[in-house]
């Protein structure tokens, strides 16, 4: 095969070597891994031809170059792998934005601190004041090998200077001393729909917030900004997502400003990936009341730009903070009431309303459940919904994260043509903590992706960014391996082949947003959205797949990214 593609490139010299950039000019790519993703199977083809944003062959090499024409563009991958660009089916666009306006604390940063002390410095060498702030983004207490940050530790770096360092998971955060004064939190201040922690030694506010409280924390620190300012953001959004491999991006819980900043961000050309709203229901109910014929599910420019997917309901919140709601309580219940289970955000009546909401208008419901229990109320709303509607056709309604799904509950995914939308990182990250507060049972269940599987649910894959690293290949290898933090491997009966991961980020990632026929695989006819990996996740040894490098993202014909 070598010596074949050696005598074409000699035979092909006579050819106009035009510039790839330039895509009305058709371009081969040849002599690489060529993953189509078409089928249930890997299949690989010689090369593929693109013109025009578009996929106009795949097959052998001869045949390419007939297609092509004398005038085509040559583009050798060398012996790496060529793939469909990544989609993003869970994520924060926006939030991403918004977190380069701080210090990425977080351990997929380009120096993640090891220490406390290393932590500290990044945020005095690196911090730039922003709206009276010094904010710290992608927080992890345990990644830092001597404990987590206290309020103490924080008072004695910025004694004067408020700081918001806000968790990884994007849910709770910590300020110091000044900063609860500038928030005008103090231990009288009650809590709405989250926690102000108070020290039960010294009876003192410990600085962390969780739920609402932290919430709109976030929004008063970062304040309102210029579009210009939003835009520069969104810039090094993107940067973030074609250095990682995307061709598509999601934010959801995406506001009325973000969706109009999105929109105008495509129009001016100033982000070239695609970019897909998710807001929530609240959010919803107000476009509808302003413009009852809102279209949802088409994008701004025929096959790509701007979209908003659907609707968005949450059920329950973050287990690794005790807040998804289960069935049976918490096995470490330290700091919450007895038999702790979490809880529901919100009645089973406002579930029951917006699904049958979705369901009549046809919106894509997008629900977002962690814990079994609010599981439930997600399938019980549909089970609702689909008695009253009569409608059992496949709309690609989502169960996001699906994090502790029963097998009862893949079942009736399956009977209802729900799709899970699983997070592997989640093992990584927090496995470990699983283990200590549901107990071995339950966090071996955790994102139950091959069970989904063989039940037939399609499953697509998150990073859900900024709550996890963007890095596919570093999903991937989670998916197919399920090792924690600390080296073991949690339900190791859940593992999936490297092929299926790899279709939670591209042909089933596209099929849930109802692009399967433009988006998704490497077929005629569909957009030439690419990405060309170092190595092939499907031929290196499992552990090995993190590894894997990012050397070019194409969309639509065009190389937004090159390594």
């Amino acid at each position: 095969m070598k010596n074949t593609y050696k005598f074409l490139a000699l035979l092909l010299t006579t050819f106009s070597l035009a510039s790839a950039a330039n895509v009305t000019v058709p371009t081969v790519y040849f002599n690489g891994d060529i993953l189509t993703m078409e089928g249930d199977a890997p299949k690989y083809v010689e090369a593929i031809v693109v013109k025009d944003n578009k996929i106009t062959y795949t097959g052998d090499m001869r045949e390419a170059l007939s297609q092509a024409g004398s005038n085509a563009a040559l583009q050798d991958l060398k012996g790496h792998t060529l793939l469909p660009g990544f989609i993003d089916t869970w994520g924060h666009f926006a939030l991403i934005a918004q977190d380069t306006l701080g210090v990425n604390l977080a351990y997929f940063s380009r120096n993640p601190p090891q220490t406390r002390a290393q932590l500290i410095n990044r945020l005095r060498s690196e911090a730039k004041v922003f709206n009276g702030w010094v904010i710290g983004t992608g927080y992890a207490e345990a990644m830092l090998s001597d404990g987590g940050l206290t309020i103490a530790d924080l008072d004695a770096a910025f004694p004067k200077q408020a700081v918001l360092l806000e968790n990884i998971s994007t849910l709770t955060g910590m300020v110091n001393s000044a900063g609860l004064k500038k928030l005008g939190i103090t231990k009288a201040t009650k809590a709405v729909s989250g926690f102000i922690p108070v020290d039960p030694k010294t009876g003192q506010l410990t600085g962390e917030l969780i739920g609402m409280p932290y919430l709109e924390a976030v929004a008063k620190a970062v304040g309102k900004y210029s579009q210009d300012l939003t835009f520069e953001t969104y810039r090094k959004a993107e940067k973030i997502y074609v250095s990682n491999g995307f061709t598509t991006a999601q934010s959801y819980e995406a506001s009325i400003a973000d969706m109009r900043n999105m929109r105008l961000a495509i129009d001016r050309k100033i982000v070239a990936i695609d970019l897909i709203a998710l807001p929530t229901f609240d959010i919803v109910d107000q476009m509808l009341a302003s413009n009852p014929n809102t279209q949802f599910g088409v994008y701004s420019h025929g096959d790509r730009g701007f979209k908003v997917a659907g609707i968005q309901v949450p059920t329950d919140g973050a287990p690794q903070l005790r807040l998804a709601y289960f069935t049976k309580p918490y096995l470490d219940t330290t700091g919450f009431p007895k038999d702790w289970r979490g809880f529901a955000y919100y009645p089973q009546a406002l579930f029951d309303k917006y699904t049958k909401l979705a369901y009549e208008k046809n919106i894509q419901y997008f629900g977002y459940s962690n814990g079994d229990a609010g599981i439930d109320m997600t399938l019980a709303a549909l089970s609702k919904t689909i008695a009253e509607t009569g409608i059992t056709e496949d709309r690609r309604t989502v169960i996001a994260h699906s994090f502790f799904a029963r097998d009862d509950q893949l079942d009736d995914y399956k009977k209802k043509n729900v799709m899970a939308v699983m997070m592997p990182n989640d093992t990584w990250l927090y496995g470990d903590v699983y283990n200590r507060v549901l107990g071995a049972e339950r966090a071996a269940n955790l994102s139950p992706a091959n069970s989904a599987n063989v039940k037939g649910i399609t499953l697509s894959l998150h990073n859900d960014t900024p709550s996890s690293g963007p890095n596919v290949l570093f999903s991937v290898w989670s998916a197919v391996n399920r090792k924690t933090f600390s080296g073991a491997v949690l339900g190791p009966e859940q593992r999936i082949t490297p092929y299926l991961a790899l279709q939670g980020f591209t042909r089933n990632a596209a099929y849930q947003y109802k692009e399967e026929l433009s988006k998704g695989s490497l077929a005629p006819g569909k957009l030439a959205d690419l990405v060309v990996l170092d190595q092939n996740p499907l031929k290196v040894a499992p552990d090995d797949i993190k590894n894997i490098q990012v050397l070019k993202t194409i969309k639509g014909g065009v190389e937004v990214y090159g390594n």
